[in-house]
């Protein structure tokens, strides 16, 4: 099961047989279900998730009391709260499995044990940190610039099984549109 992170490591960065068994050493997989989560607003986030097999999503619960999702992690993605990670406050986040998931969860004294032990690590995360920070970027540029009919086609002409494979009032909420209006795009009506 770790083979997936490690192919996505050396993607990136080479490692030394002697890294990669201290790394193996240092992880742990679990399944998390369908729906349940694993960080609610108000915990302290201690835990970074790489995503095995499975779909996860950041959300928060907006002043209405709807759910806004904010990021969805899919295989070979990262995906914590990062704020309440490095800084160790309460999370303005939850963290929920969208399907039934396959994750290698570090937790973040493991991970700065690891990143002091194996350097090259560092690289590894800077990257992959600065990749997700400009996918957020992009979504913030999508939902400023695009109509909410243009952010679907866009997603669903980037991502056409991934349109197909979560549920669309989450979709519509990453969008930043009801699934009310996701059901009129869908049906062609707008």
């Amino acid at each position: 099961m770790y083979s997936a992170l490690f192919q996505h490591i050396e993607r990136y960065i080479k490692l030394d047989p002697s890294d990669i068994d201290i790394l193996e050493s240092c992880l742990s997989l679990s399944t998390i279900k369908r729906k349940e989560h694993v960080l609610k607003e108000g915990q302290v986030c201690n835990t970074i998730y790489f995503i095995v097999k499975g779909c996860i999503r950041q959300y928060i619960i907006n002043s209405k009391g709807t759910e806004q999702t904010l990021q969805f992690g899919i295989e070979n993605w990262w995906i914590t709260d990062y704020l309440s990670y490095h800084n160790h406050i309460p999370s303005h986040f939850y963290i929920q499995a969208v399907e039934t998931s396959d994750v290698i969860a570090i937790d973040k004294s493991t991970l700065e044990t690891l990143l002091i032990e194996i350097p090259k690590l560092e690289r590894y995360f800077r990257i992959v940190s600065q990749k997700s920070f400009g996918a957020a970027q992009m979504r913030i540029k999508f939902l400023f610039t695009m109509s909410a009919e243009e952010r679907y086609h866009h997603i669903n002409n980037l991502f056409p099984e991934f349109v197909q494979r979560v549920p669309q009032y989450m979709l519509a909420s990453y969008l930043d549109f009801s699934a009310e209006f996701m059901s009129k795009i869908r049906a062609g009506k707008v």
